[in-house]
C-alpha cells in the first residue's frame, strides 16, 4: 500500500475523514489574515520524532522559521499525532490520476495552507495504481531542493492516504502564461522559468529519477515568485545507482566540425568504482582514498573543451508508455525505450509554449500529436517575431528527435546550461534572482477566494 504500516498512534480512528465545510469559523476568516501568516517557505522538515507521522523527510536550511511546519510540530508535541481532523479542507485545487488536491488549513493556526493530495486506499488497489502511488511518497520524501516539493507529512486512515505538501498561492505557469499579453511569455520570463525548471530536473538527475510529466500546469509559483515542480506519480526512480559522476570534454565550447570529430569518442566516458564516501547517486572515476599511481602520458588533444563533471542516470532505461501526449517524446511514442534524455525533449517543448503559446508537434487528436513527434521537422511559427536565435537554437537542439544525438544526452543538464540562450544567468545565486512575476496580495485573495466559491466540501 501506499502507505506503510503506521506508527503507533499516528493514525485516525475513523474509517472516513469528516464532511468538511469551508464555512467553519477556520475557514471562514478573512482571506487577509490567512495570509498575513501564511508561508509559502522553500524548507523541508526535520526527521520526525518517532511517534509521529512522518518520519523521512528531511530539512532546508532555517527550516524552524517555518510557521506552517511549527505548527504541525507544536500539535505533534500535543497528541503525538495529526489526523485529518486537524486541518479545515477549504477546497480542491486539482484532481490527479492517483489522487485529489485539496487547499487545507491547519485548524488552530489560522493562514497556514497547505495542499493536501488525498488518495483513496481501495482505489489505488483496484486500478492498479499503489506503485505509482508509493514511488511519489518515496520520491518527495527523498527531496531536498528550493524548486522541489517539501514534504511536510504524511496523513492515514483506514480508507485515506495524504500527502501533506506547500501550498503556492502563484497558481501554475499554465494560468499564468494565459494571463500574459497574447498570452505569451517574453524572454526574460522564459529564461528564468526554463533556467529553474533545468537545475531541478539536474537534481532530480543526481538522485537517479527521471521526472518524466513536465509541462506547465506541473511547474507551480510559490509565493516569492520562484518554481516548484510538482506531481512526481509517473516518474521514473532508480533504486540501483545509475547515476555517476564522470569527466566529459566540453564541447559546447567547440565548432560544428570539431564537436563532430570528438563525439564518438566522449559518448561513453569511463568510470571506475570508487571508495569515496559520496551521495549514494554519485561515484567518482577515480578514488580519493587510493594512492596515486603514475599512468602513461597521453599527447594533449589541443581543441577539446574544458572538463566538466556531470552526474546524470547514464543507464537509467524503461519501456513505460507514460507522459502528457504533446510533450511525449520519440522514444517513447515509438515504444523504444527512453533513459533521462527524455527530461530534455520536454524542456524544449516547455521553452517553445511559453514563447508561442502553443506545442510544436499538436496534432487534431492523439494519434496525428504522436505522428507528428514522430515525423514531422520542428517549425518555428511567425509570431512572434521577436524571439531570439539562441532561443531558436536551444530548442531545436533539445528536439532532436534521436535521444543519442539530443542535447543532454552526453553532459545532462551542463551541456543546457552553457548555451548561449541562458548567458548572464548565475546558476549559482539563482535564489536570489527577481522573477518576473511574484504573487501580491491581490493575486494571493483571488487565489483564495476562488477556491472558496463553493462553500462546502462533500467526503472525499
Amino acid at each position: 500500500m501506499l502507505i506503510s504500516p503506521p506508527l503507533q498512534g499516528t493514525t485516525t480512528n475513523e474509517s472516513d475523514p469528516p464532511s468538511f465545510d469551508s464555512s467553519t469559523p477556520a475557514a471562514a476568516s478573512s482571506i487577509e489574515d490567512k495570509l498575513s501568516t501564511c508561508s509559502c517557505s522553500e524548507n523541508t522538515t526535520t526527521p520526525s520524532p518517532k511517534n509521529t507521522l512522518s518520519h523521512s523527510t528531511t530539512p532546508h536550511a532555517g527550516s524552524n522559521n517555518d510557521p506552517c511546519l511549527n505548527a504541525i510540530r507544536e500539535i505533534q508535541s500535543k497528541t503525538t499525532k495529526l489526523d485529518f481532523h486537524d486541518f479545515c479542507f477549504i477546497d480542491r485545487l486539482g484532481s490527479g490520476d492517483i489522487g485529489t488536491v485539496y487547499l487545507v488549513e491547519v485548524k488552530e493556526k489560522i493562514g497556514c495552507l497547505f495542499a493536501a493530495k488525498v488518495m483513496d486506499k481501495e482505489e489505488l488497489v483496484s486500478r492498479k495504481k499503489e506503485n505509482r502511488a508509493n514511488i511519489e511518497r518515496e520520491i518527495l520524501e527523498m527531496l531536498n531542493h528550493p524548486f522541489l516539493p517539501t514534504l511536510y507529512t504524511t496523513l492515514e486512515s483506514p480508507k485515506w492516504a495524504c500527502l501533506l505538501t506547500e501550498f503556492c498561492p502563484g497558481g501554475d505557469l499554465h494560468i499564468l502564461r494565459q494571463q500574459q499579453p497574447e498570452r505569451r511569455f517574453d524572454e526574460p520570463a522564459v529564461r528564468f522559468y526554463a533556467s529553474e525548471v533545468v537545475v531541478a530536473l539536474e537534481y532530480l538527475h543526481m538522485l537517479g529519477i527521471i521526472y518524466r510529466d513536465l509541462k506547465p500546469e506541473n511547474v507551480l509559483v510559490r509565493a516569492d515568485g520562484h518554481i516548484m515542480l510538482t506531481d512526481f506519480d509517473l516518474s521514473l526512480k532508480c533504486d540501483n545507482s545509475t547515476s555517476m559522476a564522470h569527466l566529459v570534454y566540453d564541447l559546447s565550447s567547440l565548432d560544428k566540425n570539431q564537436a563532430e570529430e570528438d563525439h564518438n569518442s566522449i559518448k561513453t566516458p569511463h568510470v571506475s568504482k570508487s571508495s569515496c564516501i559520496l551521495p549514494s547517486c554519485i561515484t567518482p572515476s577515480i578514488s580519493c582514498f587510493h594512492p596515486f599511481r603514475r599512468r602513461p602520458r597521453r599527447r594533449p588533444t589541443p581543441h577539446r573543451g574544458p572538463i566538466e563533471m556531470v552526474a546524470e542516470p547514464v543507464d537509467a532505461r524503461s519501456m513505460s508508455f507514460v507522459g502528457t501526449y504533446e510533450y511525449l517524446a520519440p522514444e517513447i511514442a515509438s515504444g523504444e525505450g527512453h533513459g533521462s534524455a527524455v527530461d530534455w525533449w520536454t524542456v524544449g517543448i516547455f521553452i517553445f509554449e511559453l514563447f508561442y503559446g502553443v506545442t510544436p508537434f499538436r496534432g487534431l487528436d492523439n494519434e496525428h500529436t504522436m505522428a507528428n513527434i514522430m515525423a514531422r521537422a520542428l517549425e518555428f511559427p511567425k509570431e512572434p517575431p521577436n524571439i531570439s536565435n539562441a532561443a531558436k537554437d536551444l530548442i531545436s537542439m533539445l528536439l532532436i528527435k534521436d535521444p543519442a544525438k539530443r542535447m543532454g544526452s552526453v553532459m545532462g543538464a551542463t551541456s543546457i546550461k552553457n548555451h548561449p540562450f541562458f548567458h548572464g544567468v548565475n546558476w549559482a545565486l539563482l535564489r536570489h534572482t527577481t522573477p518576473p512575476f511574484v504573487p501580491t496580495k491581490t493575486t494571493k485573495d483571488r487565489s483564495l477566494a476562488d477556491h472558496s466559491s463553493e462553500g462546502h466540501l462533500e467526503h472525499f
